[in-house]
């Protein structure tokens, strides 16, 4: 739950340029995120065990 101001959350408080730069942070995270498991499974046969796993 978000803070309150008052009777409005702090989130209707926020200016546009202020939501805009939330909005493009949390593209480029997620944008991490989706490289890092596409290089985790790069090389990788569909259907098939990690390496790691196969091996142990």
């Amino acid at each position: 739950m978000t803070a309150k101001i008052g009777s409005k959350h702090v989130a209707q408080h926020r200016g546009r340029k202020e939501r805009e730069e939330i909005h493009k942070m949390n593209i480029a995270r997620e944008a991490l995120k989706i490289a890092a498991a596409r290089a985790k499974y790069r090389n990788q046969q569909k259907g098939q065990r990690p390496l790691a796993e196969a091996a142990a």
